[in-house]
């Protein structure tokens, strides 16, 4: 940019500062956003006007006629080449969809989002006077990856899964990736869901295995995610396994007592039994 092009452009934004009405107006920006190509980015957006302006000493009622977003554009005023225009009949770039309004809403979408489109966004509202023209110029800060390194994460965690339970994998990356196309895999299987998030209800032995998760416009894959899913173990729940236990102890333990009675009722009666035939010749001897 030529010097006094510079000049001129800082003079504008003093003029506009100073003279421009810019008390009481603001445009608030999401932080700066990270957007995976081919995905569909929301950009939300809200701003702040003035309805009353001061001109030669007297109130004037505005409204705001016309908003625009530019692209690397410090003022996205005049001639100044716009993503959107509330003005064009046709945009210059379809991709580019306005689901604002002229009121406080100036939220900006942009699908099958390129390499082109990393830069800086501004949103401007302009009055039906010029005092009450207005540039949000901290902007939004786009960038866009064309790869990006996948995870998965489960809602298991880290501990062991059990058949019949219900667990969601979830492919997600440092960059956002709304409305993007997710295939799975398990093994070199391909599943049929295409979602970023995988529903595995109710879980079953042949659930287990290594996944994967890859983007239509990426040729990268996630690193693999091991799942095991365990029989459930008899006894450790309370349920019907636990009962047939305790039966079954039960039944032993009155088995045994009962062989122990009948031992001991055998072995006395042997007992006395030895005893009288003992006494009974004893007699014998005695009369002899």
């Amino acid at each position: 940019m030529a010097e006094w092009d510079k000049m001129i452009l800082c003079s504008f934004v003093i003029m506009l500062t100073v003279f421009g009405g810019t008390e009481g107006q603001s445009v608030n920006y999401p932080p700066p956003v990270c957007a995976v190509a081919g995905s569909t980015l929301t950009i939300l957006c809200t701003f702040t006007s003035n309805s009353i302006i001061i001109q030669e000493g007297k109130e004037v009622q505005i409204r705001i006629s016309r908003v625009r977003w530019c692209q690397n554009h410090l003022i996205c005023h005049g001639p100044t080449p716009s993503v959107y225009d509330s003005l064009s009949l046709r945009s210059s770039d379809p991709r580019y969809r306005y689901l604002g309004d002229l009121q406080s809403n100036c939220t900006l979408q942009i699908s099958n989002i390129k390499k082109k489109d990393e830069g800086t966004l501004r949103f401007r509202m302009e009055a039906d006077k010029d005092m009450g023209h207005f540039t949000g110029q901290s902007g939004v800060s786009i960038t866009v990856m064309e790869n990006t390194q996948l995870r998965i994460q489960s809602s298991a965690g880290n501990r062991d899964v059990t058949v019949g339970e219900t667990i969601t994998l979830s492919c997600s990356a440092a960059c956002s990736f709304d409305q993007l196309e997710v295939t799975w895999f398990r093994g070199n299987h391909t599943l049929s869901e295409s979602g970023p998030v995988l529903l595995l209800s109710p879980l079953t032995a042949e659930d287990s295995g290594n996944y994967t998760c890859a983007l239509r416009t990426n040729k990268g894959t996630s690193a693999p995610y091991r799942l095991r899913v365990k029989e459930e173990q008899e006894g450790t729940d309370g349920g019907p396994f636990d009962v047939m236990l305790i039966i079954r102890v039960i039944l032993f333990t009155l088995h045994s007592l009962l062989l122990i009675i009948v031992s001991f009722i055998i072995i006395h009666r042997t007992i006395l039994t030895k005893k009288g035939s003992a006494e009974e010749r004893l007699s014998d001897l005695v009369r002899a």
